[in-house]
């Protein structure tokens, strides 16, 4: 039983002027004792709680910053009628900060024999899957002095996908596919290594792409066209280890880097290129292969909704064996994970002659702005002290770079923001140039 604030108002009232004009025992029972018969029949006549039905229903995904709404719909079986106040409880990130109880509390009425929807608008603030906890619910008598609380569990789960915010650079680079594929009047003379087509020989092309055999059959010299190949396998590697868990500015490495994936997976599925993921630290944490082009992106976005970083230091030559085992032979693989020094000399490099025996590599990694700017600072004598580290960890991290590029691998270094697009065009410089 609830007591409400309408009971102790009413026991206020009726003991204050016992209390000043007749104070006694006989005076405070003949005010409660007619109180206490009135909450006890307004708690009897409440609609009884435990007999409701619930059951939900609306969005099951959403993309982070974006607003999901589910409905419960509540069915009162009881013959009394419904006078509640309900409490639709989800985990703290299911709502924008201060916005908790506006969106979670409701006052409905329900009569007897009927259901009653009610909205819950939700709004993540990180991804994942967001579990509904129980609903609580308080029914009041018709005289609003006493309640019935209890609870109830009534399962549902919202997944919150990543946002893909670089989406807005997939045009741009899907015109330059284009481009690369022949499919716009800009030519691309000599890039890629299929075969597209014949066309008249101009002055400037290439001698090797004449095409003897077509020029003896025609009058004119026919000379061959290339363009980039389709149906190469493309594996995107995602380090979840203790480096993704940092922050550059607002965003997290390993958020930074899903971006990335993300768009690199969309336009190289648009290339007709074969796509596959591997999130991994210690061990496997998400797994995405032999998809079709218009699935793989809907199974990556879900695989990645609920990768988290670990706080553990990678198994480079566990990440290598993976990569190894689920990768055919030439693919492109596109590790993303940390330029830090002791990270690569001591995880990566050991294993890269493995991997780059077997396949073209690409590494990609956020940069942090920040150390730019510490670097350009003077005035002060903290300033100074900051602006020398800031230039030695540039120095250690071009240093990383170069280490990387004497074994053939193609380093992208680039800052939140600009990581997707650099990692896009980074694939299809490679693409153009016929080495996938």
């Amino acid at each position: 039983m609830a007591l409400t604030g309408r009971t102790a108002l009413l026991a206020a009232l009726g003991s204050l002027p016992v209390g000043i004009l007749a104070p006694s025992w006989t005076g405070m029972l003949a005010v409660n004792a007619p109180l206490s018969l009135a909450i006890l029949c307004d708690y009897v006549m409440a609609a009884p709680v435990r007999k409701l039905q619930f059951t939900r229903s609306g969005d099951t995904t959403v993309r982070l910053g974006d607003g999901a709404v589910v409905q419960l719909t509540v069915t009162n079986p009881s013959r009394r009628r419904l006078r509640a106040h309900l409490r639709d409880a989800w985990p703290p990130s299911s709502w924008l900060p201060g916005t908790e109880q506006t969106a979670s509390r409701k006052k409905l009425t329900v009569p007897a024999g009927e259901r009653r929807a009610l909205t819950t608008a939700l709004r993540p603030t990180r991804r994942g899957d967001r579990h509904a906890a129980r609903v609580t619910v308080r029914s009041y008598g018709p005289l609003g002095l006493a309640a019935r609380q209890g609870n109830h569990t009534v399962p549902w789960t919202v997944r919150v996908l990543p946002p893909f915010t670089s989406r807005k650079h997939l045009p741009s680079r899907l015109a330059r596919l284009r481009e690369l594929d022949g499919r716009t009047s800009i030519l691309t003379r000599g890039d890629g290594t299929e075969f597209d087509s014949l066309r008249e020989y101009v002055p400037g092309d290439d001698t090797r792409s004449i095409d003897w055999r077509a020029t003896a059959r025609q009058t004119t010299v026919a000379v061959r066209t290339w363009r980039p190949e389709r149906d190469r396998h493309i594996l995107i590697v995602l380090d979840t280890g203790r480096t993704s868990a940092g922050r550059v500015g607002d965003v997290p490495r390993l958020d930074a880097a899903m971006d990335a994936t993300l768009l690199l997976t969309a336009l190289a599925s648009r290339a007709g290129d074969r796509v596959g993921l591997l999130a991994y630290d210690r061990r496997l944490r998400a797994h995405v292969q032999g998809r079709s082009a218009g699935d793989v992106l809907p199974a990556v976005v879900n695989a990645l909704a609920t990768v988290e970083p670990e706080l553990v230091e990678t198994d480079a030559r566990g990440l290598a064996a993976t990569a190894l085992a689920r990768a055919p032979r030439g693919s492109l693989l596109v590790l993303l994970t940390s330029l830090d020094a002791a990270p690569i000399e001591e995880g990566l490099l050991p294993v890269l002659p493995q991997l780059t025996q077997r396949h073209t590599v690409l590494v990609a990694s956020v940069a942090d702005p920040h150390t730019d700017r510490m670097a350009a600072g003077r005035g002060t004598i903290d300033a100074v002290y900051e602006a020398a580290a800031a230039t030695q960890a540039h120095t250690q991290r071009h240093r990383t770079a170069d280490q990387l590029r004497r074994h053939g691998v193609t380093v992208v270094d680039a800052t939140p923001e600009n990581l997707a697009p650099a990692l896009a065009d980074a694939y299809l410089t490679l693409k153009a140039a016929g080495r996938l």
